[in-house]
């Protein structure tokens, strides 16, 4: 078996890597890569294989960096199946065609400055209808449901615990008479989630690939969630403030509204208006809604025995632009969770326009800014800050939880690595900042000390 890395290494987007074994060829994950627009849209649009000799596709999660350019190969010549657990189908199934409105727009806009010089339009990546016709080649798998995708090749879902219906991906290699076992970790959970079931240890690993977000580096603890959004909420209902929380519509935006549902049924804060102010939220709140067998067991006995949990009064799903336009005539206290989670594009740049100049108010951050992004911005104290074209002083406080993250960070990664079993003989360490990667390779060493640890370089092919 041969893999080769042409993606997500020493970086943590545009997820790709090509496996092939037995004569097969077959492709985990199918990702964007997500940087400067022109150097976005080369590394996106030209692949490197032919996509039409592909015979399968396994896709760990539906986050964009994982499955986002499966329109493109499918629009390009791959008539193969692409497996996925379910929730992973159904997730996939509203960020394509997400990613595709936003694909469109994004060329529309640059076609516009182009013609201005002269120069040709450019093409989206994929429409909305290519993204739904990719679809109907999904697969979808429940967890622990071995299942032959090709001749020598037995693929096992784990769950991983990241985001719902994210997976390991286990395969049980038959390659001339001999047989290992190679895992592909996906994006790794903390544990402890909100919502969702721990990531689980597998067995009998005998080659490991397994990311490193954050290799080098320490979140808060999961316990303090509700500790922190309390007291922060607390006092800024008591002035009279709105609460404006950015956060990502997959994910985070489900286990705030959790997190407020349990904190006002045990009345530690006072009844306000809720918003979710987001279609691509709103859509996959409905999808979480039909995916119990992801919840842990408390969401679980929460959703059997008091109500679901992402429902509760005073609470408003908001799908309309109008809607999203009345928000801001509200007077007195709200809490207010929009997209996008940096805060870069969506309604929740209305919402920090209208509220980000009042002191009464709060910005409240409870996912990772990238550096140079608006949220990025407005954490590092910047003010007046750019909002629509248009400077803003940032008057109204400015608080960041670090405790929701959905990445395992260096003490969740090794201990991950300490609940596997087997004689790994190899282990590849993708999915990282280079820095993050390296730093986590070296742990790995020490964790496992008859392994070769590499950290692959972008095209790099391993025979196993």
């Amino acid at each position: 078996m041969r893999i080769t890395f042409l993606g997500a290494v020493r970086t943590t987007t545009g997820s790709q890597y090509l496996l092939e074994v037995n004569g097969k060829k077959l492709l985990l994950e199918c990702g964007l890569y997500q940087g400067h627009r022109d150097e976005a849209r080369d590394r996106n649009c030209c692949f490197k294989f032919n996509p039409a000799e592909i015979d399968a596709v396994i896709l760990s999660h539906a986050h964009i960096d994982h499955c986002g350019n499966l329109p493109n190969l499918c629009k390009q010549g791959f008539k193969g199946s692409i497996y996925c657990t379910f929730a992973t189908r159904d997730l996939a199934s509203i960020m394509l065609e997400d990613s595709a409105r936003i694909q469109t727009s994004d060329a529309a806009y640059v076609s516009k400055k182009r013609a201005k010089q002269g120069l040709p339009p450019v093409q989206a990546l994929y429409s909305v209808t290519e993204a739904e016709v990719a679809l109907r080649q999904f697969v979808a798998l429940g967890y622990d449901r071995p299942i032959s995708v090709e001749d020598g090749v037995k693929l096992t879902f784990k769950e991983a615990g990241h985001i719902l219906g994210s997976a390991q991906i286990v395969l049980d290699i038959n390659e001339n008479g001999r047989k290992y076992r190679y895992l592909f970790t996906g994006d790794v959970g903390r544990g402890g989630d909100l919502i969702l079931r721990d990531p689980v240890g597998v067995e009998n690993v005998d080659y490991l690939q397994i990311e490193s977000t954050y290799g080098n580096r320490l979140h808060e603890a999961k316990s303090s969630v509700e500790a922190s959004i309390v007291p922060l909420v607390k006092d800024t209902i008591r002035q009279g403030g709105k609460v404006i929380i950015p956060a990502f519509a997959v994910g985070r935006t489900q286990e705030i509204v959790y997190a407020l549902n349990r904190i006002i049924k045990e009345e530690q804060l006072p009844r306000v208006p809720i918003f979710v102010d987001s279609p691509l939220a709103v859509n996959a709140t409905e999808v979480h809604r039909l995916h119990p067998e992801c919840f842990n067991a408390e969401v679980y006995q929460f959703l059997r025995e008091v109500r679901n949990p992402f429902e509760m009064e005073d609470l408003t799903y908001i799908r309309t632009v109008q809607e999203s336009k009345n928000i801001n005539e509200i007077i007195g206290p709200a809490i207010v969770i929009s997209a996008s989670g940096m805060a870069e594009a969506g309604r929740i740049l209305h919402h920090l326009k209208n509220g980000i100049g009042n002191p009464v108010n709060l910005i409240l951050f409870v996912g990772y800014c990238a550096e140079n992004t608006l949220g990025a911005q407005i954490l590092s104290g910047k003010s007046p800050v750019n909002i629509l074209g248009e400077p803003h002083a940032v008057r109204a406080r400015v608080a960041k939880m670090d405790a929701l993250s959905g990445h395992a960070d260096r003490h969740e990664l090794e201990a991950h690595v300490r609940r596997m079993t087997g004689n790994i003989k190899k282990a590849f360490v993708v999915h990282g900042e280079e820095e993050q990667s390296l730093a986590f390779a070296t742990l790995l060493g020490t964790l496992l000390p008859g392994a070769e640890v590499l950290v692959p370089t972008l095209g790099q092919s391993v025979e196993i």
